[in-house]
């Protein structure tokens, strides 16, 4: 399937507003995201008017929770497209949408974005990748490094939600090393996860250390906490920074071809 096809646009000639949301979970009743199609929209809707002019669908892939290959997730994203036409049709304003996928790096999803199984982004040079929240495999710096010299950027997600990082986020540096980048949830900022993610992200923001931010929006109502967290993140970084952590850099991060120098991202 070509990576060019599976985004849409929804709203045509609509002036973009520039946020990207690089991590989101707005497909119907494909994982622990929107429970169907309505809520689908309605998410959608709110990241549109929390800023966002372009979201990408990251549905789990995570194997024994979640048992979603790439054909299954290309359906349940095809199945949303009446329900968005319909949307449409009655004046409802939208984001343009792409698919990809939030890839649980165990050895079965590991082997499906080294053997072009997988959903990157639409660029196809970048994946989002989660790792277990207690402790970090052995050997996974390794991980990271094959996924580079398969010409996969790995964005990792949600760092700050990590438990080792919380002890010393300098765990984090093998990782940056082989070739990862960092893709703040955005809502850490304003306490969602709890107090220790929420220090974990501020530091990590005080370090320059991530290189995009997103919503990780599941359900309708989290589009409040967005909102307050973006402006939260305006707080904290200031509004340069801010729009290009939500805006240029997750852009360039969405239409990464495979094999690009990962130079251009440099703050």
């Amino acid at each position: 399937m070509p990576r060019a096809a599976r985004g849409f646009m929804l709203d045509r000639g609509e002036t973009m507003r520039g946020f990207v949301d690089l991590h989101s979970h707005w497909i119907a009743a494909i994982d622990d995201g929107a429970r169907n199609p309505d809520e689908g929209i309605d998410l959608l809707h709110g990241l549109y008017e929390a800023g966002f002019s372009t979201v990408v669908a990251t549905p789990h892939m995570r194997p024994g929770m979640f048992d979603n290959d790439r054909a299954a997730l290309t359906r349940a994203y095809g199945a949303m497209s009446e329900p968005i036409a319909a949307a449409r049709a009655r004046g409802l304003t939208l984001p343009e949408v792409h698919l990809a996928s939030e890839h649980f790096l165990d050895d079965t999803v590991f082997h499906r974005l080294t053997h072009d199984e997988a959903l990157p982004y639409p660029g196809g040079g970048a994946a989002l990748v989660e790792l277990p929240t207690q402790v970090f495999p052995v050997r996974i710096a390794h991980r990271f490094f094959d996924l580079s010299r398969a010409s996969i950027t790995p964005v990792l997600a949600h760092p700050e939600r990590y438990q080792p990082v919380w002890a010393d986020d300098a765990c984090l540096d093998p990782l940056l090393d082989a070739g990862a980048h960092l893709l703040l949830d955005v809502c850490a900022l304003v306490g969602k996860y709890g107090r220790a993610a929420q220090r974990a992200a501020e530091k990590l923001l005080e370090e320059d250390a991530y290189e995009a931010a997103c919503s990780d929006a599941h359900r309708p109502k989290d589009v409040d906490t967005v909102h307050l967290a973006i402006a939260r993140l305006e707080s904290l970084a200031g509004d340069a920074e801010a729009r290009r952590l939500l805006g240029d850099a997750p852009r360039r991060l969405m239409t990464l071809s495979p094999g690009s120098k990962v130079a251009s991202f440099s703050h």
